[in-house]
């Protein structure tokens, strides 16, 4: 249940639980999934129109809805996935499991913005490396968190680990120990090690791999050029995680290929003198610093 309590829909959301023409209709969506039985479908309905109900409202007061199962029928009216509550996927990836909470409504502020002054004027590929200096500045936890938002707006995104040192991405999405890009970039894998998620319509992940005793010689080839080139096809927008910048080059390294970097700082934890250091070292590289992002402590 990754820990979350069922929530109430909020009024928005009621008002949205109908069954309006033009769209898949809700009880359609919930036979279909299993979360209602087509006999349920009229017990909903006579309820409706004898107290002048809304069909999610009527489903709600009869209780043969639950709020989760409403909120799974507009995701899929609207074609806007989230994780239902019993989903496997990490509790971290709030912009899923709960896409109307304020946290993940800041995860959609910063995709607006990077919407406007990056990714629309930017050329293919649309690679974004997320860099920090130190470790638990929530570098993957916000990598992870950005794709989804960015797939949440229908775009085709892939999201890399690319930090081959600590990687997580494999942890917060339940991938296992799977081959990745590693493997990928020793040629001892092809495309197959990209794993579309499921749960989240228009989201892959490619995991970081096998461990590696070079990983920055691997970032360094040309083949990660090329494989970022190839990947502008069947992808919108890379979203790449990467190892901490203070300890290793690999961070500049996978930014200066991709152009563009996000730069993640952790409010009275990260030093200054680190991220200045970090900053000024992109901007040698010629990398587009987009954007930088505070967490709280």
């Amino acid at each position: 249940m990754n820990g979350h309590a069922a929530q109430p829909l909020s009024s928005a959301e009621l008002s949205l639980a109908s069954e309006p023409p033009g769209r898949q209709r809700l009880g359609q969506i919930l036979v279909e999934a299993g979360r209602l039985l087509p006999s349920d479908i009229d017990r909903i309905l006579a309820h409706a129109r004898s107290h002048g109900m809304r069909f999610g409202q009527a489903g709600l007061a009869t209780g043969l809805l639950t709020a989760d199962d409403l909120r799974y029928g507009l995701s899929v009216q609207f074609d806007y996935p989230y994780l239902g509550p019993d989903s496997p996927l990490a509790a971290e990836l709030v912009a899923a499991h709960r896409p109307d909470g304020a946290q993940a409504e800041q995860w959609r502020a910063l995709r607006s913005q990077l919407s406007l002054r990056w990714l629309a004027l930017a050329p293919r590929p649309h690679a974004l490396a997320v860099v920090s200096p130190d470790r638990s500045e929530g570098r993957s936890v916000s990598a992870a968190n950005l794709a989804i938002s960015f797939s949440q707006l229908g775009l085709r995104t892939l999201l890399i680990d690319a930090d081959l040192r600590q990687p997580r991405q494999h942890e917060l999405f339940r991938l296992g120990a799977v081959a990745g890009l590693s493997d990928l970039l020793a040629g001892r894998a092809g495309g197959e090690v990209i794993a579309a998620i499921s749960e989240l319509r228009g989201l892959s992940v490619l995991p970081a791999g096998t461990p590696a005793p070079n990983p920055l010689e691997l970032l360094a080839r040309p083949a990660f050029d090329r494989l970022l080139d190839s990947l502008a096809q069947p992808f919108d927008l890379l979203v790449i995680d990467t190892p901490a910048a203070a300890h290793y080059a690999d961070a500049q390294t996978v930014a200066a290929r991709c152009g563009a970097a996000l730069l993640m700082a952790r409010q009275h934890s990260s030093s200054l003198p680190r991220l200045a250091q970090l900053r000024q070292g992109l901007h040698e590289f010629g990398v587009n610093l987009v954007g930088t992002v505070l967490h709280e402590a």
